[in-house]
This record gives C-alpha cells, sequence and structure tokens, in this order.
C-alpha cells in the first residue's frame, strides 16, 4: 500500500511539475568560449557582439515571428568548467532583449584554462532539462577557438545531447590572435561539422576575423530562433553551412595536441 501511495505521490508531482512548465518557441544555451587562449580584447568583443545582436531589429524580428511569440535564453561562459553568468531568462519583448543584452556587458570574466567541449555540451544538456520550460526546439549553441582537449571524448558527449533531441550548432573561431595561435586548427569549422554540432537543421558559422564576430552572432541568433518559424526574419541570412556531411575526422585530435604540449608553461 505504501509502494501505491508513493507512486500516486511522485505521479501528483510530476504532473504539477509539468502544469507549472511555461511554454516558449525555443529553449537557447548560449555557451560562450573563455578559454585562456581567448586574449582580453577578444572576450570584450564577444560580450558586446552578443550585445549588440540581442539589440537588434533582426532578432527581436526573429522572437516575434514565432508561434508563442517568446523563447528562454540562458548566457553560460565555459573552458574547462562553466559559469553562468546569465540564468534562464523568457525574452518576449524589445526591453527584455535588453536588459539580457545589460547583464552580459556587466560580466568581468578573466580566462580559464583548457578546452572541454564535452563538459559544456554536457552542461547545457542538464540545463535545459531542469529548467522550467518547456520548448518546441531546444538548442545548444556553443562557439570555440580550439579543438576539445580535456573530459570525455567529444563525439560521447554530442551523441548524448543529441539522444535527447536538443540540437548543437557550433560558432568556430578561426582567428589567430593571443595564445590562441599556438593552437590553431586550420579546418577548426570542419572540427566542429564532424565532431561536435548536430541535430535537425544544424549549421556552423565560422568566424575568420574579429571584425565579423558581431555580425556573425546576429546571424546564428535569427537562425536559431526563427528556423520554426516558416523562414519569417531570415531574410538576408546567406552562407550558412546547414546539416554537413560528417566526413572522416580525428575526433581526438585536441587530446593528441595537448598531450604533445602539456607541459608548455602557457597552456590554455
Amino acid at each position: 500500500m505504501k509502494r501505491v501511495l508513493a507512486a500516486c505521490a511522485a505521479l501528483v508531482l510530476a504532473t504539477s511539475t509539468a502544469a507549472r512548465a511555461e511554454e516558449v518557441d525555443l529553449e537557447l544555451v548560449l555557451l560562450v568560449d573563455v578559454s585562456r587562449s581567448m586574449t582580453m580584447g577578444e572576450l570584450e568583443i564577444q560580450r558586446q557582439g552578443y550585445a549588440s545582436a540581442l539589440r537588434s531589429d533582426e532578432v527581436y524580428a526573429a522572437v516575434q515571428a514565432g508561434l508563442l511569440q517568446r523563447i528562454a535564453l540562458t548566457y553560460v561562459e565555459w573552458a574547462g568548467g562553466q559559469n553562468v553568468i546569465v540564468d534562464w531568462t523568457v525574452l518576449e519583448g524589445r526591453e527584455d532583449l535588453d536588459a539580457f543584452a545589460r547583464a552580459v556587458e556587466m560580466t568581468s570574466t578573466i580566462g580559464m584554462r583548457r578546452t572541454s567541449i564535452s563538459g559544456a555540451l554536457a552542461f547545457g544538456a542538464e540545463m535545459i532539462e531542469a529548467n522550467d520550460y518547456e520548448g518546441l526546439r531546444r538548442v545548444i549553441d556553443i562557439s570555440g577557438d580550439g579543438p576539445n582537449n580535456q573530459g570525455r571524448i567529444v563525439t560521447d558527449a554530442r551523441d548524448d545531447v543529441l539522444a535527447r533531441r536538443i540540437v548543437i550548432n557550433g560558432l568556430p573561431l578561426m582567428t589567430e590572435e593571443g595564445m590562441g595561435g599556438r593552437w590553431h586548427l586550420d579546418d577548426l569549422d570542419v572540427y566542429y561539422e564532424s565532431c561536435v554540432t548536430g541535430g535537425p537543421g544544424s549549421f556552423v558559422i565560422p568566424v575568420l576575423d574579429w571584425t565579423d564576430f558581431g555580425e556573425a552572432v546576429r546571424r546564428k541568433l535569427v537562425l536559431e530562433i526563427a528556423s520554426g518559424s516558416g523562414g519569417v526574419g531570415l531574410e538576408g541570412i546567406q552562407d550558412v553551412q546547414f546539416a554537413p556531411a560528417k566526413p572522416p575526422y580525428d575526433c581526438e585530435i585536441g587530446e593528441k595536441i595537448w598531450e604533445q604540449r602539456r607541459m608548455d608553461w602557457w597552456e590554455p
């Protein structure tokens, strides 16, 4: 009898929790690289790029084009670990977007060691699973300037995330400034396509120069927010690599580079 009562109580709790979940068009985790290979200037460019994109007319139009006209967004910085900068927030109007942008701008970031894409993906998936929202779509957006070199093999983490029906998009940062030049992969975009991203409609937008970062962020946010609105809000978005093929690739290249250089004092 006690077991029956306990099962009934658990069912009531689960039903109550589900009933409290707020419906949104999109649950989106922004995973932003802050590894030590990034300079302080690059970290500032990232923050300002996201803030500017959130305030843009295009992103606002993408939110308004959704069925429910609201999304849930969180901004997380990552390297060897993760740090939630702006927790889950519902964005509907311009004032919401501006408030989120201000919270990002107020961040003062110190770069963290190592690059655990696998850890960041797992963290992002857990954030989606544990939040109080029910999205029509669930997406993790991860930026980074190098391959995985800590934690689980990245493809294992990616596959676990995809099994939860969460799409992964990528923003590979293919610049060579600062310490990042020593850990540079010429084909980081292919690495992201082959080893990191996946799911229906997934895409990769490479950033080849920091002057292009703000525009790249705006494009990817519009694509992620408006992709479920029948193309509304996607005008002018071009040259994006959708659902890339997965050619043979050494997805453990980052771990191998790390093993070769791990005694270096300036390891990222």
